[in-house]
């Protein structure tokens, strides 16, 4: 499993979310990513997924 990391921000750019979490592949990644910002609400807001390497996996602007 590989850490990814979830951020979603504000229009003046505060961070709204900040997570970790596991998954198997960026796949899986990105629906996990999905879940957890329509769950919190930030499905709609400025937000990125990034893989341990540094790649986007998910990026809404």
């Amino acid at each position: 499993m590989k850490t990814y990391f979830l951020t979603a921000f504000s229009q003046k750019g505060e961070a709204l979310l900040d997570e970790q979490f596991e998954a198997a592949n960026d796949d899986e990644a990105k629906k996990i990513g999905k879940q957890k910002l329509e769950e919190n609400n930030h499905s709609k807001d400025t937000h990125r997924c990034v893989s341990p390497d540094g790649r986007l996996v998910l990026f809404h602007r």
